[in-house]
């Protein structure tokens, strides 16, 4: 074990325990402070900014870790990095994955992807899963919704797919936003181009993050966009599953 590899420090926010929808299996789930895009839905506006987040060294990340690990591999789990986004701190999230390995444990890397060019060879060959965000595959919807931009994200798909790499996709479905036809249906074809696509994670859009927008004194800005029902869900399931995607 490198140890000055063990002294690296980061931002980090918290961490928590988390069953399907962070990977497979139980997963140790570490947040990491700051993201470059403003997701219109996110449900963590308290990850935001690094300045939020307490700084920690890998050697404490990983005791944490170890507190948990007989019981996330005998659930057939390992560690998930999110954020905020993990790849606006690659020298952390890199040294914890590579702990991660080193110790025997499944790795997964939850990301947008916009910063996937900050994510070095060695990096990824310590991961075993990418989720990776697609937010929509509207340029102009993409930009409105996060701020950020498509291309990136799209780019980092097809790098993941030349090298391999094991990816579920998450798509949160927003009524009026996420939604359009024409859209799921050129991201249902995209995807079907790329081997290393697993399956895709349809997440319906909730509300459940607009406590901490209230006590943080900063608006919400879809409090009023209704939550998709089963009806919707189960089309949009239905668009990815017509181009021989898996799609839950």
């Amino acid at each position: 074990m490198n140890t000055a590899v063990g002294r690296t420090t980061g931002r980090i926010h918290s961490w928590d325990l988390s069953t399907g929808v962070d990977g497979p299996g139980t997963r140790f789930v570490l947040f990491v402070s700051g993201c470059p895009l403003r997701c219109l839905y996110c449900a963590n506006p308290d990850t935001w900014h690094m300045r939020d987040g307490r700084e920690a060294t890998v050697d404490e990340v990983m005791a944490e870790i170890e507190k948990y690990r007989a019981f996330i591999t005998a659930a057939g789990g390992g560690v998930t990095i999110t954020g905020g986004e993990p790849l606006l701190q690659p020298t952390l999230t890199g040294a914890v994955l590579r702990r991660c390995k080193e110790a025997g444990l499944h790795t997964a890397l939850d990301t947008s992807g916009l910063l996937g060019a900050r994510a070095t060879e060695e990096l990824l060959a310590d991961v075993d899963l990418v989720l990776l965000d697609i937010k929509s595959f509207d340029v102009t919807t993409y930009r409105k919704l996060t701020g950020g931009e498509l291309a990136p994200t799209l780019d980092f798909a097809t790098r993941l797919d030349r090298l391999g790499k094991r990816t579920w996709i998450r798509y949160v479905l927003v009524p009026g936003w996420t939604d359009d036809p024409e859209a799921i249906d050129g991201l249902a074809r995209f995807l079907s181009g790329l081997d290393s696509v697993e399956r895709i994670d349809i997440l319906p859009f909730h509300k459940l993050g607009a406590a901490k927008y209230d006590a943080l004194g900063i608006p919400f800005p879809l409090r009023d966009t209704p939550v998709p029902d089963a009806t919707l869900v189960d089309r949009v399931r239905g668009q990815f599953r017509a181009q021989g995607l898996t799609a839950h």
